[in-house]
């Protein structure tokens, strides 16, 4: 039986993810990212779960740096609606509450009803929301979870309280190794540095203007080691098997320093 490995607990965005991608797989839970990209790489599970773009926060930087510093490649994508309740114990008073834990990415998520409810609760950082669920203890406990999280002994807001209810996570399904030269796709991901100098960007962007191919994402982070230089990491529209995809790769690749595919779904 394959297997795939995600951050969890069970409950967790991440699981819930592992288990659109494959139902029927052995699914393995794991605490931190650096877990589950370790996990694949040791050849202990088969796929993992990244969480890769959120449509609030944007790219996930973490994640982002281990498909680039790895030997894996993205195979699969999805983007999966989020949606954040307010946890307290059963028959606890709401308005008596003065911490509130979740995952740090759910707490900038909800800061406006946070900060219109809860303006003086402690909020504190957990490694998933499923945690935050678990960390509540006492009466004056709260949290920010989904509601089918799986932790008995809650009762959640009926209500999504994000500040954008239209808050979506795209998720990659990651494999070891490099991408297979006549893989079909929809899009392609790819990272790409440019040469350090005048217009380099804009001629590598020219590349897919004079394709005629659609770039649906473009984002940078910076090179470590390498002050004041940058990576972009863009996703394409198009057929990695087709011609006129491969064609443009190439291209890239000897207008660039350097290109890697990092997905192709």
């Amino acid at each position: 039986m394959e297997s795939i490995v995600y951050l969890g607990p069970d409950g967790s965005f991440s699981h819930a993810a592992a288990k659109a991608f494959m139902p029927d797989a052995r699914k393995i839970p794991e605490n931190s990212f650096y877990a589950v990209a370790r996990k694949l790489l040791n050849g202990e599970a088969d796929y993992a779960v990244m969480p890769i773009q959120n449509s609030i926060n944007g790219g996930v930087v973490q994640n982002i740096d281990l498909l680039q510093a790895n030997d894996c490649v993205a195979v699969k994508s999805l983007a999966l609606r989020i949606e954040h309740r307010f946890a307290t114990l059963k028959g606890a008073d709401k308005s008596a509450v003065n911490r509130i834990y979740s995952h740090s990415q759910a707490l900038e998520q909800c800061a406006k009803f946070l900060a219109d409810n809860y303006p003086e609760a402690k909020l504190i950082a957990v490694s998933s929301t499923v945690q935050g669920a678990k960390s509540v203890q006492l009466p004056t406990d709260g949290a920010i979870a989904p509601a089918d999280c799986g932790v008995e002994n809650l009762e959640f807001s009926p209500e999504n309280i994000a500040d954008e209810k239209d808050n979506f996570t795209t998720f990659l399904l990651v494999k070891r190794g490099t991408v297979e030269e006549n893989a079909h796709s929809e899009r392609v991901y790819f990272s790409v540095t440019c040469r350090h100098e005048p217009g380099a960007l804009c001629r590598l962007l020219e590349i897919l203007t004079d394709s005629g191919i659609n770039m649906t994402k473009i984002e940078s982070r910076p090179i470590k080691d390498h002050m004041g230089e940058f990576r972009f990491f863009i996703e394409i529209e198009g057929d990695y098997s087709c011609g006129k995809i491969k064609t443009a790769l190439s291209q890239f690749k000897s207008c660039a320093s350097s290109l890697k595919i990092l997905g192709v779904y």
